[in-house]
């Protein structure tokens, strides 16, 4: 027997339509590439929204077309969001900090028809243009800010000026395709990922049950996680469900500049990487204070130190560690403490807040041994990390090959991680399967070195890579960017570090230096140039 309750897609355009009618307090507050500060309400924002969507279907944007954006975070990209896909065309976000090989390619994979770009990006698109013939451009600025180029590119404001800013959105299928991201992996070309709208609508819903209640009631939250990498971590589609206000930081994303906004604009809730986190920290010990309303981050994109994590959490910053990727929307676990756990003592959160906590409503995980046999969750057994559900990618855009690698007999996708579940489900990354280092038969984990590496005074960064070994087949090497080229940490010291947590044979046989560490397009450490780097280099 079915059921009697009707049926409605679910859909992108009415996230926005429910934050413009629900919560007229919030605002939309963006640091623009021009210098200044603007700020606009959801209702402003879809008018706005909606004169684009008109604007794109004059240029001859349909159903289905791919329409790229090459942008910081601000409130014209989140117009972009809302406007392109909210008429069934796809919005494709680019990673500006892609190789230029492979932005060309991604851009032609994709058969964007148009790309939408802020200022910065206008030379590097210059440069670019001779490979893309018949894209057509848009810069994101106002007339008075138009510069000199040779794209033939057109206005953002001069193409809403002259709009009507009202319309109902079309009543799209819910599966409808609504955004494209490509993985940056270190391995062959970008791929693919393409979401719907029923998976963002879901992914927004399952944020808010789990996130949501750590926030408060229509927080301000900061989100320096870029709209243009991993679906910017769901907040274009949390946020208006929520009526959060938004602080865009456009391309100011130093320590200081972060300070500085998040104190101006009561900032509540931050969410980005490790490395903005070490900026903001040693920003807040030069000042001397955090921002007041800073209570809460949401740390993603690679392990945050637990070092870094017991700094924060004694200035009374909660500390959220997520886990996710392109491919899961992203959000496939976080590390929210149930209520028993608040009153812990502090390294018993460490040890809680460490690991990457639950998964999220509508998120699967098993764990897979070498054997090919499901493992316990018992915290203890390491494997493949597979998952799937509702926003998990069933393949990849346009590339057969690849989907088939990661998807198995039944429907699961493997992420490429080594993990552990405990019991409760917490889930424990314990390394890249590329990254871990097999020395003499058995395994060690790069993450749990270079953990517990950053807590000594003189470590800024560490990246921990294999080398080869004639005996043991790998060792470890340590890479470090000291905090002064004048105070180096010994190898020495930082076993001595690491003794209490690793056993004799886990401890890395050499420590090297560097100057800068090599970043990827995602801002993590880029462990395949130093590999590159120390190719010469045997283990002792």
């Amino acid at each position: 027997m079915q059921g009697l309750m009707m049926h409605r897609p679910l859909l992108q355009g009415d996230l926005l339509d429910y934050a413009a009618d629900s919560f007229p307090a919030a605002e939309i507050v963006s640091r623009r590439a021009e210098g200044d500060t603007h700020r606009q309400s959801y209702a402003q924002t879809r008018a706005r929204a909606v004169q684009l969507s008109h604007a794109l279907e004059r240029l001859g944007v349909t159903m289905g077309d791919r329409v790229a954006t090459l942008a910081w975070n601000g409130h014209r990209h989140l117009e972009l969001y809302n406007g392109i896909s909210n008429i069934g065309a796809i919005c494709h976000t680019i990673n500006p900090r892609l190789s230029a090989e492979q932005m060309i390619f991604i851009i032609r994979h994709a058969e964007d028809r148009l790309l939408f770009t802020d200022l910065t990006f206008v030379p590097l698109l210059e440069k670019l243009k001779d490979h893309l013939p018949g894209l057509r451009y848009v810069i994101m600025t106002d007339r008075d800010h138009m510069p000199e180029n040779g794209l033939d590119a057109l206005c953002y404001e001069d193409l809403l000026a002259n709009e009507d800013s009202s319309r109902d959105w079309p009543e799209l299928a819910e599966t409808t395709a609504s955004g494209l991201c490509y993985t940056s992996g270190t391995t062959g070309d970008p791929k693919g990922v393409l979401y719907t709208h029923r998976s963002n609508v879901l992914h927004a819903l399952s944020v808010a049950a789990t996130i949501g209640p750590d926030l408060g009631k229509q927080p301000r939250i900061l989100p320096v996680v870029p709209l243009f990498h991993v679906n910017a971590w769901g907040l274009p589609f949390y946020a208006p469900l929520a009526g959060a206000s938004l602080i865009m930081p456009g391309p100011f994303l130093d320590g200081a500049s972060l300070w500085d906004l998040c104190e101006g604009e009561a900032v509540q809730s931050a969410w980005g990487v490790p490395t903005i986190w070490q900026g903001l920290y040693a920003e807040i010990v030069k000042r001397g204070r955090k921002p007041e309303a800073l209570h809460h981050i949401v740390v993603g994109g690679s392990a945050m130190p637990r070092s870094l994590t017991a700094r924060f959490e004694e200035l009374g910053i909660d500390v959220n560690h997520a886990w996710g990727m392109t491919e899961t929307s992203p959000l496939g676990s976080q590390g929210s403490l149930t209520a028993d756990k608040d009153d812990l003592p502090l390294e018993q959160r460490l040890d809680l807040k460490a690991t990457q906590g639950r998964r999220v409503y509508g998120v699967e995980m098993k764990i897979i041994g070498e054997d090919g046999r499901r493992l316990p969750h018992d915290g203890q057994a390491m494997g493949d990390l597979y998952v799937r559900g509702n926003v998990v990618a069933s393949g990849y855009y346009k590339n057969d090959r690849a989907s088939a690698a990661v998807i198995d007999s039944e429907g699961w996708f493997c992420t490429g991680d080594i993990a552990s579940i405990a019991p409760g489900g917490i889930l424990t990354i314990r390394d890249r399967a590329k990254d871990l280092i097999k020395s003499g038969g058995e395994w060690i984990s790069s993450i749990d070195l270079e953990n517990h590496a950053v807590a000594h005074p003189k470590v800024a960064q560490c990246a921990v890579i294999a080398m080869p070994h004639p005996k043991w087949g790998e060792r470890p090497l340590m890479v470090v960017k000291p905090v002064s080229p004048d105070d180096l940490a010994t190898l020495d010291e930082i076993k001595a570090l690491l003794a209490p947590h690793l056993a004799d044979w886990q401890m890395p046989d050499d420590l090297v230096f560097v100057d800068e560490m090599p970043l990827t397009a995602t801002g993590k450490i880029s462990k395949l140039t130093l590999r590159q780097q120390f190719a010469g280099r045997a283990a002792s």
